[in-house]
Formats: C-alpha cells, structure tokens, sequence
C-alpha cells in the first residue's frame, strides 16, 4: 500500500506541475492571440490564472491543503462567472435573467464549500465529524458540478447555429472539467474517501481542457471542428463495446463468487468459459459487424456514406490492375464488386444488352448460387431503364409497387430469388450499357434515398468505364483489321507492280517478238517476276513491321545496273555515274525497295523522258540516287503525304510504294532523302552504310556493351 501511495503521490505531482504549465501557456495564448471582442475573455483570463495557481500550489504542498482547497473554490466561481459570461455571445445574458437565480445557487453552493472547510479545520476533531464534513463536502461538489453541467447544456442547446460556432470548443472544454469533478465527488462520496489516482490526474485533465478552451477563445480556432473518421468512429465504438463486454462479464463473474464453496467456483468457471466461447463466435462474425456498422452510421453521422472513402473506394476497385493475373478478378467483375461494396451487397451480377437490347449475363461477382437464364431480360426493360434511370427496388417489386410501369417487366426469376435486392441502371449519354443486379445485405435495411442518389451517381461513373472499355476491344479489332488490310494492300501494290511489268513485256512482245535477245530477256523477266510472286507469301509477314532480314554484303553498282537493265525494257533508263560500293543490307528487301521508288519516277515521268540512276560512295555510305524530270511534287506533299501509306498523289495509286521503301531501308540502318520542284522533277536518295563502316559500329557497339559489362 505505501508502495501504491508513493506512486500516486509522484503521479500527483507531475500532473498538478503539467496542469500548472499547460494553464500558464493558455492563459498567455489568450492574452495574445485571443479574440479580444469576446465578452467572457476577462472572466476566463482569471479562471486560467486561478487554475494555474491552484495547480502550482497542489503540486507544491498537495491538495488536502487549506489554502489549495481555498483556491479551489475560487477557481470554481471564477469558471461558473465564465459561463454566465459565455451567454453574452449572443446577448442572451439579458434575455435568460431567470437563470440568474440559478447562478447565484452555485455560487452560493461554492461558498458554502468554504464554510464546511472552516468548519473542518477548526471543529471536526472526532472521527465522525470529520467524515460528516467529508459527506458534506462532497455533496456540495456534485451540486455544483451538476448545475454547472446543466448551465451549459442550456447554453449550447439553446445557442444559435452562429453562435455554436463561437461556443463549441468553451463548451466542451468547460463539460471536461465539470464532468470530471462530478465523477470525482461521486466516488468519493460513495466511498466514503477520495479516489487517491482520480485525485492526482485532476490538475493534467484540467490543464488539458483549458487548452482546447484557449483554442476556442481565438477567432480562427472557433472554426475548428472535431470530425473523426468513420473508420475511427467504427473502431472506436468496436473497442467500447469489447470493453463493456469485458466489464459485464467480469462483474458477473466477481458476484457469482458470493455463492461460495465449490458450487460458486464451478458456476464462475463455466460462465467464463462460456463468455469467452460467445466472444470468439460472435465478435469476429461479419454480421455482428455489419449491424455496429448500421447502429453507428444511423445514430453517429448525418449522411449513411462517406463519401470521399466510397469514390476512393470505389476508385481503387475498377482500376486495379488484373492484366496477366489468373486469379484476380476481372474488369466486369471488378465493376459488380465496386457497387455492391457500397451497399455492403455480398454479391451481384453484370447485365449488358446485346443487339437486340436484350440483358444477357456478362459476369457475376461472390454469387454463384442464383440461376440466370440465357436471356435474363427483354428490350422492354432496357428500353425502361434507359428512359427513366430508375433504380428498381426489387422489395417494393415483390410488393406489388409500381413506379415507372417496371412491374410487369421485371422477370420472375429476379422477383423468385429471394436474396435480390435492386438493380442499378448504368447510363452513359442517355444510353443503358448495363445493369447491375446486387445481393441483399447480410444486416436487413431498406433503400433510402441516400442509396438511390449515391447508387445513381456512381453508375454513371461506371457506365462511362464500361462505355471506354467496349471502345477499346472495338479499337483493338479495327486495328487488327487495319493492319490486315494493311498487309493486304501491300500485296497488292507488289502485284500491281508485276502486273505492269508483264503488261509492258506482252506489249513489245508484239513488236519484238522475232528478236532473240528480246526473247532471251523476256525469258529472264518473266522468271524474275515468277520468283517474286513466289517469294511474296514468304515475305508477307515481313510487310508493315519494319524488320529486316540478316544483312549481308550488297554490290550495289551491281544492283544499279541489273534493275536498269530489267526496266529499260519498259521505260528508258540511263545510268549517270555507277562507282563501287559495298553495303551491309538485306538484299531482297533492298531490291523491292528501289523497285518501288524507280517504279514511281516511271510513273511520275512521260513516256519519251528518261529516269537516271547514280550510285556513288563517300566513304562511310553508299549511295543510290533515282532521279527522274516528272511533274515534281510540293514541299507540303513531301513533308506531310509522301510517306503516309494510302496516300497518294497518282490517280488509282495505293500510296504505299514510297512508305515501304523507307521502312524496309531504315529497318537496315539507312536512310531516304529527297528532293523535289515543281514541274522540274524529283531525286530520291537511298543512303546505306559500306561495308567497312558497319564493321566499325557493330565494333564499337561491342566495345560498349563489354565496358558495360
């Protein structure tokens, strides 16, 4: 016991000395930075200086005192006079003169404190006097605490919505210490002795208080508000009633000893062990939850929902990711499971419309049980929900309660299934994109209005997540078909091209025909454009990727003057310079490369003008020039269509000849340039590393990845 009280009397000390300190501080905070127009700030100057002084005194000398227990009753009337003073605000200290009376009570009551203290010091000197004056004593601290408490109930209560702004934190600062006093004094009063621990944590609660009284006394902390969480809230109210479960059964278990003997302890035993078997059953369940979770939110907060933690919520749900995962869900089922969390729904079902507006299932969420039929709706009430976004609450259905003219359109296997709850319309720009069928709530409620609007507003969100998801699956597919006839049309070009070609040697043949060296070169033309016909399934799936195949060693010169020799039977084509020159390219890909660009200057150019072909060599690059006197094309033309497939500036042309040519050279590390005027003709310059020059980058490349390493 000395070892308890030394304790007590060290937390004592501490406590008075913090509340001193935390009072002292306030008080300055006050004088400062205080709203000086505020009518109680006199008054509570003086009750925080009173307070600090008591609590300095109680830390020094202790609280049994006389002269502590006298700055105790001082320090009372001084805060009673800040309540009357705290009417003022909103100068209801001259509307309520009836409660004066009731001031001068406690102020009466008070004083009387100071007569039984007299009393005490001077004339209890038997054993039964000094408990009487201890019962009178605190007899008289709990009057004052209670109509101390019942004042500024009157004074919140009472106070207009402006006016609570300025007294909420006063007030609640003021109900802090009251409250504590009155349970302090009831103790003792009922014990017959002071409550040593109440006792010696009095002077930190109060200094505690008079802080958030000082917060309250400046202009910008009366805007302040005290607004825990739901979350907090839900924890909060979840640890009281563990800690009232926790009392109840320990006070059942204490009284059961009062049976006595081995009856009393064998009751004690099994009632324990029974309470402890309830706990784990019932406070891990999810509907014990749910129902604190209800009680809590019609009972706490204004509104059902917290709106911020459901969009976040909500948020989080439709965008997590589930690309490449098997066992997360998917997009569809991520988006039932977004609106039924709102709900507390356990699961629900997508309905999306097919081409005749029929709801057919697309996913179900946590509810494998309810049995959907292949068509689980008709258009009529799709075409319902899209006029009217009405939120079908499926109890009203089953009751008979007809809103929009859903009852007769809502089918019976939802009306059947029991644990439906509501469908949720999903409109994106007056058009339905879905439904939402949601499960009922483990914990009995009935939709309100709340449901409606918040269920409302977030599916539209939805319906715009879906909208946005049904265009990319239709983009994907048009770009898949895209590139089909993409690929299409290259092949095409190829052809059209071998098309010319034989076209232009049926035509000599007529002419030629007799030549032996026309027959001989015929012969050679004819087996080259079989090749490539051959050879244009194989590379199909080369076209539009811009890969290459592996680079080898190409003679250009020697190229140069086979394709001016293969088309000069066609068109007249003069070699203006051919110097050596030894590339690293792709040969055939090469070749169908400036087939393409000399087949366009062919095109570009009159029949009589000849093209002119140059290779060069400036010591890094080889150079392939094809220059032809046609109509030209314009500087915008060049910048901003010459290389875009599919367009073209030639009458049936597929525009693709001059796009592939400079994919399939940029594929080998080369370049296209070009050149053109109006009316004068255009050069196409075909630029690609010798031989000697890639040997040198492929080395340094090495040498990079080596020092990397």
């Amino acid at each position: 016991m000395t070892g308890d009280a030394g304790l007590v009397g060290y937390v004592g000390f501490a406590g008075y000395l913090a509340g001193a300190v935390l009072s002292a501080s306030a008080g300055l905070w006050v004088a400062r930075s205080g709203d000086k127009s505020r009518p109680d700030r006199f008054a509570a100057l003086i009750a925080i200086a009173l307070t600090s002084l008591w609590c300095a005194l109680a830390a020094a000398s202790g609280t049994s005192e006389p002269v502590v227990r006298m700055l105790e009753a001082a320090r009372n009337l001084a805060w009673i006079a800040v309540i009357f003073r705290l009417f003022a605000n909103d100068g209801r200290d001259e509307s309520l003169k009836p409660t004066r009376p009731v001031i001068f009570a406690l102020a009466f009551a008070q004083l009387l404190q100071v007569a039984v203290l007299v009393i005490e010091t001077r004339y209890a000197i038997t054993p039964e006097l000094r408990a009487l004056t201890f019962e009178v004593s605190a007899a008289l601290g709990m009057l004052v605490a209670i109509g101390a408490l019942v004042m500024l109930h009157n004074l919140y209560a009472g106070a207009a919505a402006e006016s609570r702004r300025i007294l909420r934190w006063s007030a609640a600062a003021l109900a802090g210490i009251w409250a504590y006093d009155l349970n302090l004094h009831t103790i003792a009063y009922l014990s017959g002795a002071e409550p040593g621990l109440l006792v010696a944590l009095r002077g930190v609660i109060a200094g505690a208080m008079i802080g958030v009284l000082a917060l309250g006394a400046n202009s910008n902390g009366a805007n302040l508000q005290f607004r825990p969480s739901r979350a907090v809230t839900f924890q909060t109210l979840s640890l009281l009633v563990i800690g009232s479960y926790l009392v109840v059964m320990a006070l059942v278990t204490k009284s059961l000893t009062f049976l006595g003997g081995d009856f009393g302890r064998a009751t004690q035993v099994v009632f324990l062990a029974l309470a402890i078997l309830a706990a784990i059953v019932w406070l891990p369940s999810e509907r014990a939850r749910g129902w604190l979770r209800v009680t809590a939110t019609k009972h706490l907060f204004q509104h059902r929902y917290d709106y911020r933690e459901e969009w976040l919520r909500f948020t989080r749900t439709v965008g997590s990711a589930s690309v490449g995962a098997t066992d997360k869900p998917s997009f569809h089922e991520r988006a039932v499971k977004a609106i039924a969390d709102i709900t507390d729904s356990p699961g629900g079902l997508l309905l999306v419309p097919n081409e005749e507006a029929q709801l057919e299932l697309v996913a179900r969420w946590n509810w494998p049980t309810i049995a959907v039929p292949a068509i689980a709706a008709e258009y009529e009430l799709s075409s319902l929900l899209e006029q009217n976004s009405h939120i079908l609450d499926l109890d009203e259905v089953r009751a008979g309660h007809d809103h929009v003219g859903e009852l007769a359109l809502v089918p019976g296997w939802l009306t059947e299934a029991e644990d439906a709850w509501a469908l949720v319309p999903l409109i994106h720009f007056d058009r339905l994109v879905g439904t939402i069928v949601l499960a009922r709530p483990r914990i009995e409620r009935r939709l309100d209005w709340e449901d409606f609007d918040l269920l409302r507003v977030v599916g539209q969100q939805l319906a715009s997540y879906l909208a946005e998801q049904s265009g990319q699956q239709a983009l994907m597919e048009a770009t898949r078909f895209d590139e089909f006839n993409r690929r299409i049309a290259f092949v095409m070009h190829d052809i059209k091209n071998l098309a010319s070609q034989l076209s232009l040697l049926a035509r000599n043949a007529e002419k030629h025909a007799e030549n032996p060296e026309f027959r001989a070169d015929m012969l050679v033309t004819l087996r080259n454009s079989s090749d490539k016909l051959t050879n244009l399934l194989a590379r199909l799936g080369r076209y539009g990727s811009g890969q290459a195949q592996e680079a080898r060693e190409v003679d250009l010169a020697g190229l140069g003057k086979e394709l001016a020799k293969r088309f000069r039977q066609a068109h007249p084509v003069q070699i203006t310079r051919i110097d050596p020159a030894m590339v690293m390219a792709d040969s055939e890909g090469l070749e169908q490369a400036l087939i393409h660009l000399i087949q366009n200057a062919i095109d570009a150019s009159d029949a009589d003008k000849p093209i002119f072909l140059d290779v060069s060599s400036d010591g890094l690059n080889g150079r392939f020039d094809i220059i032809d006197t046609g109509c030209g094309m314009t500087p915008g033309f060049v910048r901003n269509g010459l290389f875009k497939p599919f367009v073209s500036s030639k009458d049936g042309g597929f525009g693709i000849g001059a796009f592939e040519a400079r994919e399939i050279i940029k594929a080998m590390g080369g370049r296209v340039n070009v050149e053109s005027r109006e009316g004068l003709g255009t050069r196409f310059s075909v630029q690609l590393p010798l031989r000697e020059a890639a040997q040198m980058l492929a080395n340094d490349k090495q040498s990079q990845t080596n020092e990397v390493a």
